[in-house]
């Protein structure tokens, strides 16, 4: 019996080593790398075969210089107005959805762009307690390795932004039909807006919801001089936040 169990213990050991080691390494390669698919874009693919419509995946990996810094305010605007001052997680955003969510209102998460990346890329969709832990972890390799630009970089080409779109480049085409690099302040605020239900809203045209939640988004940004500083920006310098 002792053998048996030592035998369980040498292989639960050796798989934990083996991941802690391979989940390293990926972040690292992600680091300079673009991510040519996610586990979210291989699960929608599947769901399209079941349904029988044939798989429908637009998909272009651009830099971040080609993704109009005005999605790239936005996205942060509409998801993660600390995305700046936290490293990977924003505990008061936390605080906040648990205290929502236990008082009966409608589910409201906590997630930064950090750790919607590191679902997108590295995870695969769902609320278990061993999902949100490998979200941690991810989170955690991500914000050490990376830089703030490059998660933005990774997010805004890995985000799905509609049925069978992913990213910043296809969704500007599809929605707007031009570049992502040339979204105007209102088309950028527009694809932000989407990013709760992008399977069901559509940026173009928009719907009330939208069009309210659009109108809200630039009104942050703003709030933030319409502009996103990786550089410069200082805790003092928060811009005022209107919920």
């Amino acid at each position: 019996m002792r053998k048996i169990l030592g035998r369980i213990w040498s292989i639960v050991w050796k798989t934990l080593i083996s991941f802690f080691v391979l989940s390293i390494v990926l972040v690292i390669i992600y680091k300079w790398m673009p991510v040519p698919i996610t586990p979210l874009m291989v699960i929608r693919n599947v769901e399209q075969l079941g349904d029988g419509k044939g798989i429908v995946m637009e998909h272009d990996w651009v830099p971040l210089e080609q993704i109009s810094p005005k999605l790239q305010l936005a996205v942060v605007c509409s998801e993660d107005q600390n995305y700046l001052k936290h490293f990977g997680f924003d505990l008061g955003a936390i605080k906040k959805a648990m205290i929502e969510n236990e008082e009966g209102k409608r589910f409201r998460g906590g997630s930064t762009i950090t750790q919607q990346t590191a679902k997108n890329v590295f995870l695969w969709q769902g609320r278990s307690y061993l999902r949100k832990g490998l979200e941690a972890w991810f989170t955690l390799l991500i914000e050490i390795f990376w830089s703030k630009e490059r998660i933005m970089e990774v997010y805004l080409n890995s985000i799905e932004m509609g049925n069978g779109i992913y990213g910043a480049e296809a969704a500007s085409r599809h929605w707007f039909h031009k570049p992502a690099k040339k979204l105007t302040k209102e088309e950028a605020a527009a694809i932000a807006a989407i990013l709760p239900n992008p399977i069901r809203l559509k940026a173009n045209p928009a719907t009330s919801y939208v069009s309210n939640r659009k109108a809200w988004i630039k009104q942050q940004m703003n709030f933030w001089g319409n502009k996103l500083d990786y550089d410069k920006y200082k805790d003092d310098d928060e811009p005022s936040k209107k919920k």
